[in-house]
């Protein structure tokens, strides 16, 4: 089966180069490709694909911008950014804007097809296989919000809020522990594959966003241990 890729790309050659290598060379893939950041949502509203590799400065509209978009409605779909923004600040905003990957310019087309491997994988693991060790229909109480993984949904009272796929793994992991503390090593492993600089920056990120989303239980905190771990509590 292919897999089909969406890439916002608007250097013309690194796109044909990207497009031909991954259809032809390496194979399996169907690759679309747009040149900013709008023809990508234009493209997203005909076409269904599985990931999106897109770069971040783009004429028109920038691929933070378009992915904060895509967020709203596809909160699971695979995103992977290919940049050459590298500073500390760029890989975080990368991060916020819901990206799952950031991969730094120049890079080999391998490197990319390693990738949108991995982060198929992971969101194939995170939307269908059950938790370990509990019914399909486990749902997490968290304070005076329910959280059901299944489904990415975290409730608070009559209120929705649907998580993407890294944000629901995350949270996840915590609950199975709450009380405990959970490396962030094995966090790392789990979601990303690896524990490198990027991946721990990210990590961050997400744990900013999940407080953000618990905070309106003020019984409940999600406490960094630095060098240790991170824990997920509930005052009783």
């Amino acid at each position: 089966m292919m897999t089909k890729v969406l890439l916002v790309e608007d250097d013309k050659n690194l796109s044909f180069i990207l497009k031909s290598s991954l259809e032809q060379m390496i194979g399996g893939y169907e690759v679309v490709s747009v040149a900013n950041g709008k023809d990508g949502l234009d493209m997203l509203t005909k076409e269904n694909f599985d990931v999106i590799v897109s770069d971040v400065e783009m004429p028109v509209m920038d691929g933070v911008t378009m992915v904060q978009h895509i967020r709203k409605n596809h909160p699971s779909l695979a995103i992977i950014f290919i940049t050459g923004l590298t500073t500390a600040r760029d890989v975080i905003n990368g991060y916020q804007a819901g990206a799952d990957f950031y991969i730094k310019k120049p890079f080999l087309p391998e490197e990319l097809d390693a990738h949108i491997q991995a982060v198929l994988r992971m969101k194939h693991n995170t939307q269908v296989e059950s938790p370990v060790g509990n019914d399909e229909d486990t749902i997490f109480t968290i304070g005076k919000y329910s959280f059901d993984p299944t489904q990415n949904m975290l409730i608070f009272e009559n209120e929705q809020h649907t998580l993407t796929a890294k944000e629901s793994k995350i949270l996840e992991m915590l609950c199975r522990e709450k009380g405990k503390v959970v490396s962030r090593e094995n966090i790392l492993n789990e979601i990303w594959g690896n524990s490198d600089f990027y991946s721990s920056r990210s990590l961050d990120v997400f744990i900013t966003k999940l407080r953000k989303y618990l905070s309106k239980d003020t019984d409940i905190s999600l406490n960094v241990l630095k060098g240790v771990g991170i824990c997920l509590k509930v005052q009783q």
